[in-house]
């Protein structure tokens, strides 16, 4: 069983603390436990139904009224607003409630209902993608764990690969090469596979070789498959002290390839504008490739 402290709640709920207070006072909606210094702690099923009540509550149904529901009517009624709301707020509820209960059917479910209203790419740049920061920021701040963490990034990865598998092959010839990696010790390939997935549905050739690549081995690539653009990233600096030493190591590697790179590297590179590196900042930014 978890142990969230009130501003947990807060965080995972999107409800100020001061909110969650005064609702405990005057209608009840929580009793949370003690320490024995008597501060407050919330276990698994008080973060469920605050979940629920937050759901509820920016659907527009007053505090007031929630608090006379019971438990099975506040989930049923919950369910109901989370199924046809276009609210990210509401998505981002049911996500957590998920995530937390480990429950893939209904991440899977989530995410289907999106693809539908939104399509794919959007699912992932305007819902899965903002979650996910979410995500970190409360993992950073203790409100989750890393099992948490790794299942709700695990379950976003497995549908960009399988999207990925499900287009078309390149035809020789077509296209541009585009080589992608991550530098040695970067693991977070999320926002690369969303690019990978981009750039071969519109029929271009890519040699992905994914996490944590050594240099020279990225190096060796070039060397046998000539490509003409390389694509990395970094998500933090806490993978390289020297970002824009990197930077310059790219940009001296032998061919003519263009290089666009991501995340922390992207802010780096508008400050060097190297000429042959440029910055990767959304998807937009992919229409070189067009």
């Amino acid at each position: 069983m978890s142990r969230f402290k009130l501003n947990d709640l807060e965080s995972l709920t999107g409800i100020k603390s001061d909110t969650i207070r005064m609702w405990e006072r005057r209608y009840g909606i929580l009793s949370p436990n003690r320490t024995p210094t008597n501060r407050r702690w919330y276990d698994d099923d008080d973060l469920r139904k605050l979940i629920n009540i937050s759901v509820i509550y920016h659907n527009g149904i007053k505090i007031s009224r929630i608090a006379a529901m019971n438990d099975k009517e506040i989930l049923e009624r919950a369910s109901s607003f989370s199924e046809v709301s276009k609210s990210q707020e509401d998505i981002f509820g049911t996500l957590m409630l998920a995530m937390n209960s480990l429950d893939e059917n209904a991440v899977n479910e989530v995410i289907i209902r999106s693809v539908i209203k939104r399509g794919f790419e959007k699912t992932f740049t305007e819902v899965l993608f903002p979650f996910l920061h979410k995500v970190g920021i409360m993992w950073h701040t203790g409100a989750i764990d890393i099992t948490t963490e790794h299942f709700i990034t695990s379950l976003f990865r497995q549908r960009l690969i399988s999207a990925a598998d499900s287009l078309p092959p390149t035809v020789n010839g077509q296209g541009k090469r585009v080589l992608m990696f991550l530098p040695e010790g970067e693991f977070h390939e999320l926002a690369l596979l969303f690019y990978f997935y981009m750039i071969k549905k519109r029929g271009h050739s890519v040699l992905y070789l994914g996490q944590s690549t050594p240099f020279d081995s990225m190096i060796s690539a070039c060397a046998k498959w000539s490509p003409d653009i390389l694509i990395t990233g970094l998500k933090t600096e806490l993978y390289t002290s020297y970002p824009e030493e990197y930077l310059k190591m790219l940009s001296a590697v032998p061919g003519r390839q263009k290089i666009y790179v991501g995340g922390v590297l992207a802010n780096h590179a508008d400050k060097l504008n190297l000429h042959n590196v440029k910055a990767l900042h959304t998807e937009t930014d992919l229409d070189f490739l067009i």
